[in-house]
Order: C-alpha cells, then sequence, then structure tokens
C-alpha cells in the first residue's frame, strides 16, 4: 500500500496535528498529514491522508464543508469561541424572529473577517501567536461562501446552526458576527464537522478503531 485516505471523527480536546502524531506512530507510515485544520475543542470528521495521497492534501481543502454549531447570544470572547476570555456580556432579547430573519443575512456569498487567533500568517507568523502575546491582530474581511445556513434548535441563549459552506469560511466569525447582528453579542459554544465534500462523519473511523486495523499500517 503506497498511500490511504481515512476519514477520522476528531475527539474534543485533541488537535489535529495530535491526530496526526497518534496515527503516524501507530500505523508505522513516514508521511502523514491532514486536509483541514479543526480547532481542538470542536469534534468531528478530518480527513488524514498517508504516502503518496499526501499530495493530494490540497485538493481535499478545496471541498466544500458542514458543520453543526452551537451559538451562544450574550456573550463575546477573545477568541470567538468559549475557550477564550470574556470579553463582555449583554442581556438577549430573545425574539425567535428577529434571530430568523438576523441568520438569513448570512446565505449566499459574504464579507467575513476571520477570527484575531487564528492560523493565518501575517507577516509569516501565525496571528494566534501574536494575539497571545498581546498584540492586536485584525483581519481584513474576505469573500466566502454560505451555501445553506439553517436553524435546527432555538434555546434561550443557545442557537444550534447547520451550515454548509465554502473553503475557509470560519464558524466563529458566523457565531461573533449574528452577536453583532442582534445587538447582544455572540460566541461559538461548540462545532462538530459532519461532511466534507463527499466524505461523511457518519462514515468516519475512531481513532482507536483504526489503530486496530493491520491493513492500514504503511509498509
Amino acid at each position: 500500500m503506497n498511500g490511504l485516505v481515512l476519514p477520522i471523527d476528531k475527539p474534543a480536546g485533541w488537535t489535529s496535528f495530535d491526530v496526526v502524531a497518534k496515527l503516524r506512530g501507530g500505523l508505522k507510515w513516514k508521511k502523514v498529514g491532514h486536509a483541514g485544520t479543526l480547532d481542538p475543542a470542536a469534534t468531528g470528521l478530518l480527513i488524514v491522508v498517508f504516502g503518496n495521497c499526501t499530495s493530494d492534501s490540497e485538493k481535499f481543502m478545496g471541498l466544500g464543508k458542514r458543520y453543526r454549531g452551537v451559538v451562544k447570544l450574550g456573550v463575546t470572547t477573545d477568541t470567538d469561541d468559549l475557550d477564550g476570555q470574556v470579553t463582555g456580556e449583554t442581556e438577549v432579547r430573545w425574539n425567535v424572529t428577529e434571530i430568523e430573519n438576523a441568520v438569513q443575512q448570512f446565505q449566499g456569498e459574504i464579507l467575513q473577517a476571520p477570527p484575531s487567533v487564528s492560523a493565518i500568517k501575517i507577516d509569516g507568523k501565525r496571528s494566534y501567536k501574536r494575539a497571545r502575546k498581546g498584540e492586536e491582530v485584525k483581519h481584513a474581511p474576505r469573500p466566502v461562501e454560505i451555501e445553506e445556513i439553517r436553524i435546527v434548535e432555538l434555546d434561550n441563549p443557545f442557537v444550534t446552526l447547520d451550515i454548509r459552506c465554502s473553503k475557509g469560511t470560519y464558524i466563529r466569525s458566523i457565531a461573533r458576527d449574528l452577536g453583532r447582528e442582534l445587538g447582544c453579542g455572540g460566541t461559538l459554544a461548540s462545532l462538530r464537522r459532519t461532511e466534507i465534500g463527499p466524505y461523511s462523519v457518519d462514515d468516519a473511523w475512531e481513532i482507536g478503531e483504526v489503530l486496530m486495523h493491520p491493513e492500514f499500517r504503511g509498509q
């Protein structure tokens, strides 16, 4: 076997690199990579590529994504998720119609500023490293495509969204911007990636399962 592509269901608390390192050591492949980072707190689909298939990483990264995200309204943080420091709290005026209308503002092509804490490089240095050193980080808005965004559940102060989007979309930014649209602030409470192109998390492997299959070992 010269190459392998495995959809993995990443658990919470693991970085994408943690998954790669675990599978590299356990399956004895020299070349292992992943096609699209997931934040440590997020769960769900991570495509891991081995051997000759590592050259296909960019192809997988370019595929559309689907996420299930839970937004907490009334709270803002410096990372745009609950892992960060709280920067503001506001009472939520819970109005279902207003929330539904605000969510629809994100349908289609939109301009989105990435979170200050992200892997985007500024002058060769990751922005999250700059932010953690206390540097002010601001990213220019960039176009992304939200193919579909719909409300799955409303449970004050939480809004659960199902989102199909293009490469480069930050769900943390959608949470932040939805809160701004509603005038109360918002941050991402949880995130699960459910699809990458034709790949579904329903067909993904648990890390422990993969390590028990000798046919996945490198040669």
